[in-house]
C-alpha cells in the first residue's frame, strides 16, 4: 500500500521517561468493524487504530455496501447491515499488508450468498492461506486460492455451510475466528479446540455483541443462525504496539515508562511473562475493565536482563512479540532459547531469518532453528545497517536495539510500520527514544 521506500535511522538515546498511551488493538479494531457491520444498529467505536492494516479492513466492508463514518480521533460509527445485509463488491477486496483482515474475511464471506475475491500486497501474498481454507471447505465453503494455498483467494457465493468439530492442528487465533465467523452462518453447531490458548478477542467481541458463544478451556463454540446487536467497543492500547516500549525501557538504564491503558488479555500478556522472567521490572497497576476486555497500566524501569529458556506455553500468548523480544535476548546476560515457534516463518516475514541476519550484522552470536532461535547475550553490540524486508515488528525491534547500540542502526524498508503503528517515532522521541525517518534513494519501492 505503500508506494515509495522508507528507511529508518535509529540512533538510541535514554534513558527513556515518560507517559505515553499507544495505538489501539490491532486485533480488537478489526474485528470491531466486522462485527459492527453485520450487527442490527449502530456501533459506536472508540479507540480505533487508524493504521493501515486496520483500515483495509474498513475499506472492505464499505466496499461490500456498510455505511461507516470516517474515523475521526479513534472513533468510528458503523451502520450495521445485519447478518445477511452485505453486498456484493464492485471489484476485488484489497486487503494490503494484512493477513488478519484475509484469514477472518475468508470465515465471513464463506456464508456469503455472492462472490468475492480477496487480494492482497506482495507480502501477503506469501502468507499461507490453506491453514483457514482447509477447514472451511470442510464446512463446505468453496474456496479456491493460488499455488501452494497462498492469496489471492476466490470465495464462491451461494454455499451451504454446516457446522464442524474441529481440532486445530496449530494454535492460531486467525483461523479459530474464521471458523467461529463461518459458524455464524452454519447449519448447527460450530465447535474449535485449540492445542494450546491464542487471543479471544472475537470470543470476547460476539459476547458484547449479545451473540451467545459457549467457551470452556480450550473450547469454543456456537450455533449459527442468530443475530448481533450494535454496541459500543472500546479499543483499548495494543500491548502488541506497547511492547517495543516495555523492552526499551527495560534495556535502558535509569530509564521509568508509563504505558497508559494498555490491554491486558490473559491470552495475549506472553511478553509481559516472559520479559519478567528475564528480570524486567513491570508493574501492573490500576486494572479494569473495559468493553470486555482487561485493562491496566503498565510501569516499565530499567533492570538486567539475564537469558533463560522460554517457556513452551508462553510461545502462542507472545507470537507477535517476539523480533523486540530478541532485541531483549540480545541485550541480556546469558543465552536465551526458543523453541516451538515455526509460526514465525509465515508472518510478515520469515521472522526467525530475518531478525538472525540482522542481529548478525550488529554483532550477536545467535543459532537458528526450524522452530526457534538461540541468542547469546552479550550486553551491547554494535550499530550497522540491517534490512526489515518490509515487517513492521522488524523495523521497530531494530529501532529499540538502538538503546544498547555502540552506534546507530540504519535500517531499510520500515515504510509498513504505517501498518501497525502509525504515532510509533513520535510516541518514541516524546520518551527519549530517536527513531528518524529518511526516504530511501529513488526506485526503491516498499
Amino acid at each position: 500500500m505503500n508506494a515509495l521506500r522508507t528507511d529508518f535511522i535509529a540512533c538510541g538515546g535514554g534513558p527513556l521517561r515518560g507517559e505515553i498511551r499507544v495505538a489501539g488493538d490491532k486485533s480488537i479494531s478489526h474485528r470491531s468493524i466486522m462485527l459492527g457491520s453485520i450487527a442490527e444498529g449502530v456501533t459506536e467505536v472508540e479507540g480505533f487504530l487508524e493504521g493501515e492494516d486496520s483500515l483495509a479492513t474498513l475499506a472492505a466492508f464499505r466496499a461490500m455496501g456498510v455505511r461507516i463514518d470516517r474515523p475521526s480521533s479513534g472513533r468510528v460509527t458503523v451502520h450495521g447491515v445485519g447478518l445477511h445485509g452485505l453486498r456484493a463488491p464492485q471489484s476485488d477486496l484489497d486487503l494490503g499488508n494484512s493477513g488478519t483482515s484475509m484469514r477472518l474475511l475468508a470465515g465471513l464471506l464463506s456464508g456469503q450468498p455472492f462472490d468475492a475475491r480477496l487480494v492482497g500486497d506482495a507480502s501477503l501474498t506469501r502468507r499461507p492461506m490453506a491453514r483457514v481454507a482447509t477447514p472451511l471447505r470442510e464446512m463446505g465453503a468453496r474456496i479456491d486460492t493460488a499455488e501452494g494455498g497462498r492469496p489471492p483467494l476466490f470465495i464462491r457465493g451461494g454455499a451451504r455451510l454446516r457446522g464442524i468439530d474441529y481440532r486445530m492442528p496449530v494454535a492460531s487465533a486467525q483461523v479459530k475466528s474464521a471458523l467461529l465467523l463461518a459458524g455464524l452462518y452454519a447449519e448447527g453447531a460450530t465447535t474449535v479446540v485449540e492445542p494450546a490458548p491464542t487471543r479471544d478477542h472475537t470470543e470476547r467481541m460476539l459476547s458484547g455483541f449479545g451473540y451467545r458463544v459457549r467457551r470452556e478451556g480450550a473450547l469454543a463454540q456456537l450455533e449459527g443462525g442468530g443475530r448481533l446487536t450494535g454496541t459500543h467497543v472500546h479499543v483499548p492500547a495494543d500491548i502488541s504496539s506497547a511492547a517495543f516500549f516495555l523492552v526499551a525501557a527495560s534495556i535502558s538504564p535509569g530509564s521509568e515508562v508509563l504505558l497508559k491503558d494498555v490491554g491486558i488479555n490473559p491470552t495475549r500478556i506472553g511478553v509481559i511473562g516472559i520479559l519478567r522472567l528475564m528480570g524486567a521490572s513491570i508493574e501492573v497497576v490500576s486494572e479494569r475493565e473495559s468493553g470486555g476486555e482487561p485493562v491496566a497500566d503498565l510501569l516499565v524501569r530499567g533492570a538486567a536482563l539475564r537469558g533463560i529458556e522460554i517457556p513452551v506455553d508462553l510461545v502462542p500468548l507472545a507470537i507477535d512479540e517476539f523480533p523486540v523480544l530478541f532485541i531483549a535476548a540480545a541485550s541480556a546476560e546469558g543465552e536465551t532459547r526458543l523453541r516451538g515457534a515455526e509460526e514465525l516463518r509465515v508472518k510478515e516475514s520469515d521472522r526467525i531469518e530475518v531478525m538472525a541476519t540482522g542481529l548478525r550484522a550488529l554483532g550477536v552470536e545467535l543459532e537458528t532453528f526450524p522452530d526457534g532461535i538461540r541468542i547469546r547475550g552479550c550486553g551491547s553490540f554494535g550499530g550497522g545497517a540491517v534490512d526489515s524486508c518490509g515487517d513492521h515488528r522488524i523495523a521497530m525491534a531494530f529501532s529499540v536495539a538502538s538503546l544498547r547500540a555502540t552506534g546507530p542502526i540504519e535500517i531499510a524498508d520500515c515504510a509498513n510500520v504505517a501498518t501497525s503503528f502509525p504515532d510509533f517515532r513520535s510516541l518514541a522521541a516524546s520518551i527519549g527514544l530517536s527513531v528518524e525517518e529518511r526516504p530511501a534513494a529513488p526506485g526503491h519501492a516498499a
